[in-house]
Formats: C-alpha cells, sequence, structure tokens
C-alpha cells in the first residue's frame, strides 16, 4: 500500500453497524442466500481492491479508514459520549502480481457492471458490501483470514494467460 491509516475502534463501530443493517433483511426474511448476493458482490470487490498495492483501487481502500473512523466517531460520540479513537491492530494483503492485477479489474468492473443494473435497494447493498470490505481488511484478523487472496488472484491471472499463450492446452 502506498499509504496506510489506522483504523479505529470507531471505524470498526462503522462498519460493524453497515453489516448489521445489511444483514437484518436477510435474518429477519426467508435467510435466501441470493439476498446476500448484493452484499458479497461489494465486499468480494473490496477484498480484492485490498490486494492492490496502490492505484486507484489502492487508493480508495487505504483511504476508507478515514471515513469510516470519522462516521463511527460521530456515531459513538453522539450516541454514548464517550471517545472510542483507540486504534486497533491493522493487516494488509500483500503479494498481488501483475496476472493478478487483471483479475481484480475485472472483478471491480464486473461489480460496476452489477451495481448498473441494480435495484434501488441492491444498490444500497453492493455499496455497504465495499464499504465493510474495504473496512474490515484494515484489520488485522481480516486480512490474515484473507491471506490467501493475492496467490489465488495471481493464479487465476497466470491461468488466463498460460491459456491465452496455449501453454500446455495441446
Amino acid at each position: 500500500m502506498t499509504s496506510t491509516t489506522t483504523l479505529t475502534v470507531s471505524g470498526l463501530l462503522a462498519a460493524v453497524l453497515i453489516l448489521i443493517a445489511n444483514l437484518r433483511p436477510w435474518w429477519k426474511g426467508s435467510r435466501e442466500m441470493k439476498l446476500l448476493a448484493p452484499f458479497g458482490k461489494g465486499f468480494g470487490a473490496a477484498a480484492c481492491a485490498a490486494a492492490c498495492p496502490g492505484g486507484i483501487l489502492g487508493w480508495l481502500h487505504t483511504h476508507a479508514a478515514p471515513v469510516a473512523n470519522r462516521a463511527g466517531a460521530r456515531a459513538g460520540d453522539a450516541a454514548t459520549g464517550t471517545s472510542s479513537a483507540s486504534g486497533l491492530t491493522s493487516g494488509q494483503l500483500v503479494g498481488l502480481g501483475a496476472t493478478g492485477a487483471g483479475v481484480v479489474i475485472v472483478i471491480a468492473y464486473l461489480t460496476v457492471l452489477a451495481y448498473k443494473d441494480a435495484g434501488k435497494k441492491d444498490k444500497r447493498r453492493i455499496i455497504g458490501g465495499v464499504i465493510v470490505g474495504s473496512v474490515l481488511t484494515l484489520t488485522a484478523g481480516v486480512a490474515g483470514a484473507l491471506f490467501w487472496l493475492p496467490a489465488a488472484l495471481n493464479g487465476v491471472g497466470q491461468a488466463v494467460v498460460d491459456a491465452a499463450q496455449s501453454s500446455g492446452l495441446l
């Protein structure tokens, strides 16, 4: 990453509130997985963007923390009168290569297309997934759980390159 901003307890609060807002309709409804699909698309795209060491996607990812920190601080301070500005242990996804970067771009592009085709509620859910995914991948726990993602993206990208170059196909 080109810059790292520490996520605070306030930022985590903002992400958890958005997560709850997106999971509540699924929990109260029929609990069909298709209801979580828009949120999952946004979360997946944000997780892939978290692997980007720079560029627009990397920049957006690193700047999710200050936005979430401010929003969570306002909500927490207004509701409780207590500051929750202590920092959390940060984490990051590393190891994205050139082949994996192409896969990330395709995933981001598909997410934008899904957003354009979505209805009003699903658009909000996609944005919620992007915000939650971007914020949570700044934590050591979620980044550690997704340590495999850059290697998987690189592997998929390399498979596409190999197929395009006909290596090993015949």
